[in-house]
């Protein structure tokens, strides 16, 4: 049985507990963050350690606990779940005020609610889809136009994983007002050319931490990239394609709204960027 940690303990996840009043639960008034563990290292702590804080201070929320804190907390639960390869997921929310109001509640009075939680995925860094590469759908983009602060609310990513399954396939790509902004839970790129070509950062997409890896990467490596927008037409009629994010790296895509891109294989650019971004993150974990 896993062993989890709710504000400052660490329990069993059968005894675990939130507040039915707590406003993560009742508004989805809180942040998250999800860290990749590989052979018992967690990868880019510090990235997604600061993308927290933006998130939390976007939100005039109070921090839970300080960084340093907070990476004993993960160490700790690696270690006490045994986690060779998996995920941690942390959750912060505005915490339990002791009934439902839409105004926030007083920090002084209600502390924050901090959970972490860690996965097990033995052979993340292996995994067969990488070498056969995603299909995808596209989606109208309907979410709230602050998708730079990594909030809990995932209830239309949600229903657009449903749709792509439904659709058989692994994932979608949302559109606004033409041009792709993200997947579901990752960030979009195209290959053209062997120019790599993602959008550029905004309160429109999320700030991905993998995304600023694989990008500096890709840089030192002479690879050429371009940050700017593009059309799901264009993107139907690239070269390649890939998503990135904490828990699939560099994930190759080969099919886009039935559309074939290439041979219907990995290119050659997503594949050499996962296995330069595997690399480099790992002599970096911590």
């Amino acid at each position: 049985m896993r062993t989890v940690y709710v504000n400052g303990e660490y329990l069993p996840e059968n005894e675990a507990k939130v507040s039915i009043f707590d406003r993560g639960f009742l508004m989805a008034d809180g942040v998250y963050e999800v860290t990749s563990v590989l052979g018992g290292k967690l990868i880019d702590f510090d990235g997604h350690a600061v993308r927290l804080e933006r998130s939390l201070k976007e939100l005039d929320m109070a921090p839970a606990c300080t960084k340093e804190e907070l990476l004993a907390i993960h160490r700790e639960l690696v270690a006490k779940n045994e986690i060779t390869d998996g995920l941690v997921y942390l959750q912060i929310t505005r915490g339990a005020p002791g009934d439902r109001d839409f105004a926030f509640p007083d920090p002084d009075t209600t502390p924050s609610t901090i959970v972490l939680f860690t996965q097990s995925k033995p052979g993340l860094a292996n995994s067969p889809a990488a070498k056969v590469g995603m299909k995808v759908i596209s989606i109208p983009d309907i979410r709230w136009h602050r998708r730079d602060i990594k909030t809990v609310q995932l209830l239309y990513p949600s229903m657009g994983k449903m749709m792509a399954k439904k659709a058989g396939c692994d994932d979608a790509w949302m559109i606004e007002d033409g041009f792709v902004t993200e997947g579901t839970s990752n960030n979009a790129y195209i290959v053209k050319n062997g120019k790599i070509i993602t959008r550029e950062l905004s309160n429109d997409i999320l700030h991905g931490i993998t995304r600023a890896a694989v990008l500096r990467f890709a840089k030192e490596a002479q690879m050429e990239v371009e940050e700017r927008n593009f059309t799901i037409e264009e993107a139907k009629e690239a070269d390649e394609a890939f998503v990135t994010s904490a828990s699939s790296f560099v994930m190759p895509v080969v099919e886009i709204d039935g559309v074939t891109l290439g041979d219907g294989t990995p290119g050659s650019v997503a594949p050499r960027l996962r296995e330069i971004y595997l690399e480099e993150s790992l002599k970096k974990a911590i």
